[in-house]
């Protein structure tokens, strides 16, 4: 039956990390598979992504976005404004914005 095992090269040989369920003398198959390092990782993922966007399943913004000065001063304002309204629901807050019908 196949088992996957974790093992450690020392000293010229393979160290199993955990306990084998083999006979003495018993004749297997190894197959070497190096983990990989956290950069191929990342590199995995930037290629998937890259995929995924050329294939259509994902559109990626185009440049990073900021907020200009004019958009962050507005901001502040908002924020301010709405500042004292803690707890109201947005539905009371945008009838109390329209004002009188």
């Amino acid at each position: 039956m196949p088992e996957t095992i974790a093992a450690v090269y020392e000293n010229g040989m393979l160290r199993p990390l955990t306990p084998l369920s083999l006979n003495d003398g018993e004749t297997v198959q190894i197959q070497i598979i190096a983990e990989t390092q956290s950069e191929e990782i990342k590199g995995d993922r930037e290629l998937a992504t890259k995929l995924r966007e050329w294939r259509g399943l994902i559109r990626l913004p185009r440049k990073k976005f900021q907020l200009d000065a004019a958009t962050e001063k507005k901001r502040r304002e908002l924020f301010e404004k709405l500042k004292g309204r803690v707890g109201k629901p947005l539905s009371e807050i945008v009838i109390e914005d329209r004002g009188p019908w």
